[in-house]
């Protein structure tokens, strides 16, 4: 008898070697690795049937193409993020941190859907159904009717999809449960995960279900699994949130049919997730007027423009190597702008403590925040308070420079719908600015102006 061999994959980033060890040499994780049975088959060798295949049919890129149909989920800022609603036979991966609200806001989807008629299958793996129906009482949602189930044997959930007409939606809760007698390994471990995913996708794909997955994350933040799942899914979404703020953030990581990085914003209360319609007001809300180092960045997430609060603190170090803290921003990119304050504009900071928070648990990616942040900082280290009816906007480079942004016209009409009366922004795109006739606008070209703006101030 052949003994089947075996291989050691890290649970990690997938990589797979011919002994364990207790790092993993491809991306330096610790005690990621655990022993599976190899594939089978030799690698890059693949049998096939028949001896030829067919010809695939090739067409024009003029070809005709109609728009993919959608089905809206009766969540607005669900549907916002994924560009429309629901697209058929397509999957989605949903992934965020334990305690988020993936459950909830995955329920309040099912039964708004299942309540227009459609039908839902919701299956959990990790909840009994009488905790699926606790919070759905809580919701409020306990007469939709959506069919409920708990399984985790890959092969009792397809034949149980399969015995019934192809629902709307089928939601996975989670993809980490499930287990298929065919691979020799633990739920949650790689080798399961690539091959659960691969049937499901398959299954939605073939009925013209859409399917949803619930998707764990690491310590680090990251989606648990390996990237694989990530490229499999047409969808990838994020919901973020810190804990002890009430609002949380969807945000589209991947998708094949709408925009990328648009967001969606919900506030948690005891009733569920509640749509939040005008965010730029609700972050804004509870803003510290006329404290020095605070900013209103105007930014953009996705399609669209958000205004929000950056805080910062800079205060005289007592240790030999001041603090940097940072929440909600890039740690790298506050570490250059600070590098740029002093090596371009004078601003003494190498012996300060520097804090930097994004009020309301929000994150930003966007290189636009670099002149808020920079005033923010500029403000508290010069104890001035930034002009409470002003909103700033800029990407800083390295010489000191304050580059253009894209979508102007957005950031400022939201900023103008607010009551904000002046904008700070990059010289290069006053003129483009000045159209709108909306705002007293203050070009800046270089980082040591908005420096020179505080200190005139001040004086």
């Amino acid at each position: 008898m052949v003994k089947a061999s075996r291989a050691f994959v890290c649970q990690a980033c997938g990589a797979v070697t011919t002994r364990w060890s207790g790092k993993c040499a491809s991306c330096g994780e610790w005690n990621s690795i655990i022993e599976e049975a190899a594939p089978s088959g030799s690698p890059g060798l693949i049998a096939i049937k028949g001896g030829k295949g067919r010809l695939a049919p090739l067409e024009t890129l003029a070809a005709a193409t109609s728009e993919a149909p959608r089905l809206p989920t009766g969540i607005a800022e669900l549907d916002r993020v994924l560009g429309g609603g629901l697209v058929p036979g397509s999957a989605v991966l949903v992934a965020g941190e334990p305690g988020i609200g993936k459950s909830t806001l995955l329920l309040q989807a099912a039964a708004e859907l299942a309540g227009s008629g459609a039908r839902v299958v919701y299956l959990s793996g990790e909840e009994a159904p009488a905790q699926i129906r606790m919070r759905a009482a809580r919701l409020g949602l306990s007469a939709a009717p959506v069919a409920l189930g708990t399984e985790t044997n890959l092969a009792n959930l397809v034949a149980t999809l399969g015995s019934a007409p192809a629902p709307a939606l089928i939601v996975i809760d989670s993809v980490q449960t499930l287990w298929s007698e065919g691979v020799e390994a633990a739920p949650g471990t790689i080798s399961q995960l690539r091959g659960c995913a691969s049937v499901l996708i398959g299954h939605a794909k073939g009925s013209g279900s859409a399917l949803i997955l619930v998707g764990h994350v690491t310590k680090d933040g990251q989606i648990a699994g390996p990237k694989v799942i990530e490229h499999m899914v047409d969808t990838v979404l994020s919901f973020e949130g810190l804990s002890g703020h009430q609002f949380r953030i969807l945000r589209a990581v991947k998708n094949r049919f709408g925009p990328t990085d648009e967001i969606g914003v919900f506030e948690m209360r005891e009733d569920g997730l509640k749509e939040v319609e005008n965010p730029s007001a609700l972050f804004l809300s509870d803003r510290d007027q006329g404290a020095p180092g605070t900013a209103v960045f105007a930014g953009m997430e996705g399609t669209r423009p958000l205004l929000v609060e950056i805080q910062a603190l800079v205060a005289p170090s007592s240790l030999g190597t001041p603090r940097r803290a940072v929440v909600g921003w890039d740690p790298s990119r506050l570490a250059m702008l600070l590098a740029v304050l002093e090596a371009r504009c004078g601003v003494r900071l190498g012996a300060h403590d520097v804090y930097l928070n994004v009020a309301g648990g929000l994150r930003l990616n966007e290189p636009a925040a670099d002149l808020a942040a920079a005033a923010a900082l500029v403000s508290s280290m010069s104890a001035n308070p930034a002009p409470e009816d002003t909103v700033y906007f800029g990407e800083v480079s390295l010489t000191g420079a304050v580059r253009a942004v894209g979508h102007m016209d957005q950031r400022l009409k939201e900023a103008a719908k607010l009551g904000f009366g002046s904008a700070v922004l990059p010289a290069a795109a006053a003129d483009e600015g000045r159209k709108t006739k909306m705002m007293r606008l203050i070009p800046l070209s270089q980082l040591d102006e908005l420096v020179a703006l505080f200190c005139t101030s001040r004086a």
